[in-house]
């Protein structure tokens, strides 16, 4: 599974309602955060995402998307964690981060290691890879976009066994496009009984930021872009002056970028819990659109799920 929590969804000032930002993402049992302000702990006990992550990604330095760490730390050293922790950032990571580490009295027990990131930069895993790009807020920022690699073809059992391929390593070595030798000395390859690959999934998380062309190029056919929308279109100026966007802006870039679903984050303490503003002059764009909500757990299929 691919899926993401949103344990913050307001703007600078956070609210009864909603914290300051923070996204928890899982995938295939690995969990791992974006962000992390003021009060993050408390939101991953609340919502029940746990404190198994291993690597913290930060889009840039204001308050409401790092002062969090001061006290996830704490906590985690008081529950005595052993397993180490990668925190990833832009411009100014070891300086601002270790800085933030070293607040209080209590030394961190367990590995922490700061990595400085830049646009551009690819982050490798095994089934798919962090891709860093550029991002527009009048400070050093970037966003983050997790993409899968291919999935190998669909296999068709049925064809395998009308052909004698007996069931088991011989499938699985097909399957991964290997060529095989029967018992009865036939070889066999893939060749009709593998499709073609099947794409795997792409999730974008834009931080803060203005619609800019690193953010729209990251975004092409994602299957979910979470963007932030701090104000609506009656405070576009203010939007240009404080290096934010609109949600109308969100959505025009989705739509363009051909993305399957927007989710709206980093709202103003000016809305409500449900922003309706918001999400009409999103939706009236970009119909696929949702406001976050903190607590809000969304999934992302994979494009072919259907019979998948």
């Amino acid at each position: 599974m691919l899926g993401v929590t949103f344990l913050g969804t307001g703007a600078a000032c956070p609210t009864v309602e909603r914290n300051v930002s923070g996204l928890a993402l899982m995938r295939e049992g690995e969990m791992m955060l974006f962000d992390c302000g003021e009060g993050t702990q408390r939101q991953m006990m609340r919502y029940g995402v746990g404190f198994s992550f291993s690597e913290i990604f930060f889009s840039h330095y204001h308050s409401d998307h790092m002062l969090g760490v001061i006290g996830l730390f704490r906590t985690m050293g008081l529950l005595d964690r052993k397993d180490g922790v990668t925190l990833y950032g832009p411009k100014g990571a070891q300086r601002i981060l270790a800085g933030a580490l070293s607040v209080g009295l209590e030394r961190t027990k367990f590995p922490v290691e700061i990595v400085e990131v830049k646009p551009g930069d690819r982050l490798k895993r095994k089934e798919y890879e962090i891709q860093v790009f550029a991002t527009d807020h009048r400070v050093d920022t970037v966003g983050y976009a997790l993409v899968e690699k291919d999935r190998l073809g669909r296999f068709e059992p049925e064809l395998a066994t009308s052909m004698g391929i007996p069931e088991g390593p011989l499938w699985g070595q097909l399957h991964r496009g290997i060529r095989v030798t029967l018992p009865d000395g036939r070889e066999i390859g893939p060749e009709g009984l593998v499709g073609p690959a099947r794409p795997g999934r792409t999730l974008v998380y834009s931080g803060d930021t203005r619609p800019c062309p690193g953010l729209r190029d990251a975004a092409q056919g994602a299957d979910l872009l979470i963007h932030e929308a701090t104000f609506g279109a009656e405070e576009a100026a203010r939007a240009v002056e404080t290096g934010h966007s609109t949600a109308g802006e969100a959505a025009v870039l989705a739509r363009d970028a051909g993305v399957r679903r927007l989710v709206l984050t980093h709202i103003s303490a000016r809305y409500n819990r449900d922003a309706p503003e918001l999400l009409a002059e999103a939706t009236a764009l970009f119909p696929a659109t949702t406001i976050a909500r903190d607590g809000m757990a969304v999934d992302v299929p994979f494009p072919d799920k259907t019979g998948d």
